[in-house]
């Protein structure tokens, strides 16, 4: 029997950085995001010579490993160990034998949430296969465990409740790891019309999100920092009230704004190769736009007047990186069995 699953990737609109504990434990943190058309994939395929493999197809790397109750963390693969680690400890206690592939349809360090959304498709995977009685927010809580705490990443929280729930959602994030997730029911030509004005456009560059987010941690002792994350969160809100009213002109235009307050939070969150493809989309018709995720590289996006759209798009693609396509879903992870 083979089981599959798939998870979205995330682009954070609003308000990252809030989810990080040092900040919303004191400070409650406010996240806007949305799910889009870009995913990671899992197979998993049972075994019987008492053997477990792992294969991470787009980073190639691979391992396996006789079939234990705990895995070793040494270093390879330790995600993919977490998380059986943790099926088998919490669930099932007792060893499996199977053959699990993943795959994700953007490099590593894109800044789309693909650490978070691995962890969550494979959970999901384990769940259809083993029947484990989940729901969403115990799928979403699961991964940042083992995520967070079992492997030590260094992060925020909306990643993982992103690809779990799916959708636009605005996000409430507070002390002892308590999370609200509030589906924005937007109506379609509001997200039409937001899709038709936003432009995706990977840099080329990517970069270690844990480092970035480690850096964001300690900064918030610094007082300017914790002013511009304040502002970003209060950011988050508007932009959540202007979407929900199809008011695509003061989102894009708030969007700039918290993008100015969201570098002033850390030195490495832009660079001069992202300021450069910035100024590039704004002489070419953006109305704004900002690096989605922890910065310092992947995704950007760019809010623009859907009939100038085809001249950034042209204008973006003569840069070193590329614009992707893609569209906004409504479903979180899914999982099936053959």
């Amino acid at each position: 029997m083979k089981i599959r699953s798939k998870a979205p990737l995330r682009l954070g609109l609003a308000g990252g950085g809030t989810d990080l504990n040092t900040y919303c434990d004191k400070f409650t943190g406010h996240v806007l995001n949305s799910t889009i058309s870009l995913y990671v994939h899992c197979t998993i395929e049972e075994r019987d010579d008492n053997k477990i493999a792992f294969h991470a197809v787009d980073i190639d790397q691979s391992v396996e490993l006789d079939s234990l109750s705990v895995l070793p963390l040494d270093g390879q693969m330790d995600l993919f160990k977490g998380i059986y680690n943790r099926i088998v400890k919490d669930f099932i206690h007792k060893p499996l034998c199977f053959t699990l592939t993943t795959y994700s349809d953007v490099p590593s360090g894109s800044g789309l949430g693909g650490s978070s959304t691995l962890v969550v498709a494979v959970i999901k995977a384990f769940m259809e296969w083993l029947n484990l009685p989940l729901g969403e927010y115990d799928i979403a809580k699961l991964a940042f465990d083992i995520e967070r705490e079992d492997i030590g990443i260094v992060g925020g929280a909306q990643d993982q409740y992103a690809a779990t729930f799916g959708g636009f959602n605005f996000m409430e994030f507070y002390d002892n790891k308590r999370v609200i997730v509030n589906p924005l029911r937007i109506k379609n030509w509001i997200i039409d019309e937001l899709e038709a004005s936003m432009v995706l456009y990977f840099t080329n560059i990517t970069r270690e999100a844990s480092q970035i987010e480690h850096e964001k941690k300690s900064l918030l002792e610094n007082k300017k920092s914790l002013e511009a994350m304040h502002e970003v969160k209060k950011d988050a809100v508007l932009m959540k009230e202007y979407l929900l009213k199809g008011d695509i002109e003061n989102f894009a235009k708030i969007l700039g704004k918290s993008w100015v307050a969201k570098k002033r939070v850390s030195d490495g969150i832009s660079s001069n190769e992202i300021d450069k493809v910035y100024d590039v989309a704004l002489d070419n018709g953006a109305i704004s736009g900002k690096v989605s995720g922890a910065g310092g590289g992947g995704f950007m996006f760019f809010m623009v007047e859907p009939t100038k759209k085809l001249h950034l798009i042209r204008a973006l693609n003569e840069q070193q990186g590329e614009v992707i396509n893609f569209e906004f879903v409504k479903d979180g992870t899914k999982g099936w069995k053959i």
